[in-house]
């Protein structure tokens, strides 16, 4: 009887490409949270303060993370300065200004249009593939700036059509096209951030200090804004939806994300993300009976389309 025998290389690459399904599924998974979030959850705070509620949506979920990671605190001793300041940008952009804009983003369209500022949103892979090639080393294809500007060109006809935008009736599509356009910027220094730091912290430890160094930045502004005012005005519905956000689309998502963007490349976690504008298209029409124009649907196309071309450009 024959012994079957596998060689260590073979075992090895079963072994990456399980963690490579594994991570793809999670970065997936979330995405789609977040597109479900970003049209039927935050939507419903709009009566309320935009620093207010991206304040309470992180420091919520860090007390009750504090309930049963409060060991990790630990852990500070074994930071670097990098980890500190890689946290600490990770609070600065992921967390305050790249959430308040496409929150803000989110209350301009006043439940209109929800899909196209999601969808502007990701325009965040040409941002993280940039910064990707500087701090993690990540070559770009040559091809890079053709396909980035005509992900750009098709994010225009996806916000204003074949019209040319008038400021006066236009304003709120505008601002709020800006402000996702900021939050792409955002999250995409974010997402190579974030793989910066989980090269030396696991991701239980990574979520639990971003969501706490980003509720101490947070509680510094809207005390010196007066923004914490908003207290004695959130209803009890306002309250109902900030638990429901905290831990599942909130903190839940991004500890799926994070346990997800270990185990693959930050190339790879752009095009899991992909999932996030194409739910949220589901979802608005499902929720809102909203739906794109079909010059708005091909733009939206190209666009997708453009940022995986650009991410197997430099794949390769």
């Amino acid at each position: 009887m024959e012994m079957v025998t596998f060689a260590p290389a073979k075992i090895e690459m079963t072994i990456k490409n399980s963690l490579l399904v594994k991570g793809t599924i999670a970065i997936s998974f979330s995405a789609i949270l977040w597109g479900f979030d970003g049209v039927v959850l935050t939507p419903r705070l709009h009566n309320l303060d935009v620093s207010w509620v991206v304040f309470v949506l992180h420091m919520l979920p860090f007390l009750i993370m504090n309930l049963f990671l409060f060991r990790e605190y630990s852990n500070l001793r074994t930071f670097t300065r990098q980890d500190y300041l890689m946290l600490f940008l990770i609070a600065v952009f992921g967390g305050a200004l790249g959430t308040i804009s496409i929150v803000k983003a989110l209350f301009l369209v006043n439940f209109q249009h929800l899909s196209v500022v999601v969808l502007l949103q990701k325009l965040q892979p040409i941002f993280a593939i940039l910064l990707a090639s500087i701090l993690l080393k990540e070559k770009i294809g040559k091809h890079f700036l053709a396909w980035a500007s005509l992900a750009i060109v098709a994010s225009y006809f996806l916000t204003f059509g074949t019209t040319i935008p008038k400021f006066n009736s236009d304003a709120n599509t505008m601002m709020a096209a800006l402000y996702a356009v900021i939050a792409a910027f955002s999250f995409g220094s974010s997402t190579v951030l974030s793989k910066k730091l989980l090269q030396n912290q696991n991701f239980i430890t990574a979520t639990f200090f971003r969501y706490g160094f980003t509720s101490m930045l947070l509680l510094v502004y809207v005390l010196i804004t007066g923004s914490y005012q908003e207290f004695y005005v959130t209803t009890q519905t306002n309250w109902i939806f900030f638990v429901i956000i905290g831990i599942t689309t909130g903190s839940g998502a991004i500890f799926i994300y994070y346990y997800g963007l270990r185990r693959v490349k930050a190339i790879v976690a752009t095009i899991s993300e992909l999932l996030f504008p194409i739910s949220a298209i589901l979802f608005d029409y499902l929720f809102n009976n909203s739906l794109l124009s079909p010059v708005q649907l091909v733009s939206a196309l190209v666009m997708v389309l453009s940022i995986i071309k650009l991410s197997n450009l430099k794949k390769a």
